[in-house]
């Protein structure tokens, strides 16, 4: 009988660390706070409407790439391979390739997220596909990965899936540091299929991360109600407004959230108040843009060898096929 099972195994970041991250963001000269907690079970549910929206052409443009090139991406992988995603979200993408993988054999899937409404979703997208058994970790990036690692067997190739272009979420410097720590985790001919979102037209950049239906802005706008929810903050969202920009020199979109008014606000769970000036900023997330041979660089960098690179022609957008050295 095909096998079709799905568990879960938990240990997502606690409401401890949420505090703690928060009183130290905000503490900061320029406020910031960890784009990871956006993705709350809300947070979540909105970014599968941002995917939806015509502006956002990434996420398109991901899935088109691996619709039309998985049984390219899995003829390079050896046989038999176990698959892990970090940030996996609803799995909508994924599918693609596990449907191709279990085409020639059975396939354990680790979907990694901190959010367990998106586990969930991943669970309902995925958990019907013949000989593909899901375990889901609610755990950060390196821990589920951590976790994976130890539980493969011997002859297995790891194949880890960073899709959504997430790399563009680090600092180029911090970009490098997580690839190497990942094939530090990995063994040599082991694989990262990397997404990487290329460099476009600035105007066209902005629309994606400022809809006009304000969809992102509620996104963004949700870390704050979040805030309130779970660590008794008394933050008025009426009195910041999201903005996304584009910053030159660092060649990313930034996402802030900007204080309307001089204001003060208490995070009860935190021990925190702090005091806002008009149009200061929380800085929430960053979305660095690349190039296609810049990429190639990232993996020679880290430790790994950029084996193949497919390229979206609608929206310039990379999906790129790492092998640990």
């Amino acid at each position: 009988m095909p096998e079709r099972r799905y568990t879960e195994a938990v240990g997502a970041p606690t409401t401890a660390d949420f505090a703690a991250e928060v009183c130290a963001g905000l503490s900061k000269p320029q406020k910031e706070l960890p784009s990871k907690y956006l993705y709350d079970e809300v947070g979540s549910a909105l970014f599968e409407v941002i995917c939806a929206l015509p502006e956002y052409g990434l996420f398109r443009a991901g899935a088109r790439l691996l619709r039309q090139q998985a049984t390219d991406i899995v003829a390079e992988l050896s046989s038999p391979v176990v698959v892990a995603e970090l940030g996996s979200g609803s799995g909508k993408k994924t599918r693609y390739l596990l449907e191709a993988l279990a085409r020639r054999q059975p396939v354990t899937y680790y979907p990694i997220d901190i959010s367990r409404a998106a586990l969930a979703r991943c669970a309902l997208e995925l958990g019907q596909i013949d000989c593909v058994s899901i375990v889901g970790f609610e755990r950060a990036y390196l821990d589920g990965l951590l976790e994976v690692a130890a539980r493969r067997r011997e002859g297995e190739q790891l194949l880890v899936l960073f899709l959504g272009s997430t790399i563009g979420n680090f600092d180029r410097p911090a970009g490098d540091a997580f690839l190497r720590q990942v094939r530090g985790i990995l063994s040599p001919g082991d694989a990262l299929l990397l997404a990487t979102d290329l460099e476009k037209p600035i105007p066209q950049l902005v629309l994606a991360y400022d809809d006009p239906l304000g969809v992102t802005a509620a996104f963004n706008l949700n870390l704050l109600a979040r805030i309130n929810r779970e660590l008794g903050g008394d933050i008025v969202l009426s009195q910041f407004r999201h903005l996304a920009h584009w910053n030159e020199a660092e060649r990313r979109i930034e996402m802030h959230l900007v204080s309307i008014v001089d204001q003060s606000v208490t995070v009860r769970a935190a021990g925190l108040s702090v005091g806002f000036k008009k149009d200061e900023t929380i800085w929430t997330e960053s979305c660095h843009k690349y190039n296609a041979a810049e990429v190639r660089g990232m993996a020679e960098r880290t430790g790994f060898r950029c084996r193949a690179q497919w390229v979206d022609s609608e929206w310039p957008y990379a999906q790129n096929l790492f092998v640990a050295e």
